[in-house]
């Protein structure tokens, strides 16, 4: 399987934060925002993965994460000049793809909770189609809803409905097999010139090849595009980390834990940051599981 974080947009929910920098490079608590996309792909056992981003963007992500060596990846950049839909990241990426299965989520989005690493292999080992990710949410009618029947099968799409049939919001994940790019190459542009991801979704539930997956108890999602939302994901993030001594979206710890790199690499990376909580955490972890513990006077 394929990975595409797509982290574009001009992030003017957010202004004045984002006026001279992209959204995807603001901190989340202790880390940048796209991280946390990053890390659920890399929860789902996928390393190749494409970052789609604005060009003023591209080179601070490259900066910030390189080629994904150092955590096993391969990471590959390109550009989106300007807001075109998320289907638009298929074609973008359809080099990237070239058949595969794909994990697309968006750069603005945060998933975590007991459980959530497993559901979404599994996920991905069923994949036959298009698999959605719901959450319920109090307010259906400022969401795309998908309606499942008692088998998770999906219904119906509606975007943001007056009258919702259920209360699950589609969120920013998405895994879909290899006709996507097609799919996206026949859309048709919105009025506002964008190829919508409903549509795709849509023509995946016309085929009877369409599943939607509730998130279960404790396990949280995030849409980060707000000031309010970047705020709770923050004391989110600061409160698993703080009370339940869970590092949420740690890069190298992740890497270490999916066999991506060894203990001893995560040691050599954390070293690097010792200065840090951060830095220090990881090379206590990669220490416990038999990583290097040479003090490198350097770093």
């Amino acid at each position: 399987m394929k990975g595409i974080v797509l982290a574009g947009g001009s992030g003017t929910r957010l202004f004045p934060l984002t006026l001279a920098t992209s959204k995807q490079l603001l901190a989340v608590y202790n880390k940048p925002m796209v991280y946390y996309p990053l890390s659920v792909l890399m929860l789902a056992g996928v390393r190749d993965i494409l970052i789609i981003s604005t060009p003023s963007a591209i080179p601070d992500m490259r900066s910030l994460l390189g080629d994904g060596s150092k955590l096993g990846l391969n990471l590959s950049y390109a550009v989106q000049n300007e807001p075109r839909g998320i289907a638009d990241a298929f074609l973008i990426g359809a080099r990237h793809i070239d058949g595969d299965d794909t994990a697309l989520v968006l750069g603005d989005n945060l998933f975590h909770g007991s459980g959530f690493p497993e559901l979404l292999r599994g996920a991905r080992d069923s994949l036959d189609g298009c698999t959605l990710f719901g959450c319920p949410v109090p307010d259906p009618e400022r969401y795309g809803i998908g309606e499942v029947d008692s088998a998770g099968v999906l219904l119906s799409i509606e975007e943001k409905p007056s009258r919702p049939r259920s209360d699950k919001a589609i969120t920013g994940l998405y895994l879909y097999d290899g006709a996507v790019v097609d799919i996206a190459r026949g859309l048709s542009p919105s009025p506002r010139g964008e190829l919508e991801v409903t549509d795709v979704n849509r023509a995946y539930l016309e085929r009877g090849r369409a599943r939607l997956i509730e998130l279960g108890r404790g396990q949280r999602w995030y849409d980060c595009g707000t000031h309010d939302s970047l705020l709770a994901a923050s004391r989110y993030v600061q409160s698993m980390e703080k009370r339940r001594g869970e590092r949420v979206a740690c890069l190298e710890e992740i890497a270490l834990q999916m066999g991506f790199i060894d203990a001893e690499a995560c040691y050599r990376l954390g070293a690097g940051m010792r200065q840090s909580a951060y830095g220090r955490h990881l090379t206590e972890i990669a220490s416990s599981m038999g990583g290097a513990l040479r003090h490198d006077s350097a770093a």
